[in-house]
């Protein structure tokens, strides 16, 4: 398996309410030189969380202990820029599985599918929800349920649908990337390929 399987994820969030947070900013260019997706967490946001001299800035809401969980929620058009891939990296190995936003840009978000990391679009009225309930209460939770494709706030029972597209959905359920897809097919590939031979 690629990663964990992606079914229902009931957690409190992680508030970003920033508009156009680009890859540069998610990872910055200069932690691009490795190949192997470990460790970027590290350095999710890098010059948001800290000072030149290596110190934590204290306002930074992922410098905050009051907020935690899997889910992170950002701000409209979310991975705007360029298209590294080791942006959904760095996310992913931090501990977020989805992130919420009412717009991505669409290559990260096919970066983000890729390893295992759910994109939530939702309409900019619930967004705005999401963030006041939890500036009331950063406990809030949210419960994003792939299989019925719903984002609820479960403090008010506020819902949503959300879009995905069906091979996607498949491979996030079962924990797939493309490879583990075309293994799990492997027997049906045979069968097809010992039938069509003449």
């Amino acid at each position: 398996m690629a990663y964990d399987k992606f079914e229902i994820l009931k957690d409190s969030v992680v508030p970003l309410p920033i508009e156009n947070v680009d890859t540069d900013q998610i990872i910055p260019a200069r932690f691009l030189k490795a190949t192997k997706r470990e460790g970027f967490g590290d350095n999710l946001f890098r010059d948001w969380r800290y000072n030149s001299d290596d110190t934590l800035i204290r306002d930074f809401v992922l410098n905050n202990p009051i907020y935690k969980g899997k889910i992170l929620v950002g701000g409209k058009n979310f991975g705007s820029g360029s298209s590294r891939e080791h942006a959904a990296w760095a996310i992913y190995d931090y501990g977020f599985r989805c992130v919420v936003s009412s717009f991505f840009a669409d290559i990260f978000k096919g970066n983000a599918l890729n390893i295992g990391i759910l994109p939530v679009t939702v309409s900019e009225a619930f967004l705005a929800e999401i963030f006041g309930e939890v500036e009331k209460d950063a406990n809030t939770q949210v419960e994003v349920n792939l299989p019925a494709q719903t984002i609820t706030i479960l403090s008010t029972g506020s819902q949503e649908s959300f879009a995905i597209n069906g091979y996607k959905k498949h491979n996030l359920l079962n924990g797939f990337d493309d490879i583990d897809y075309l293994a799990a097919m492997k027997e049906d590939i045979k069968q097809f390929a010992t039938a069509s031979h003449y």
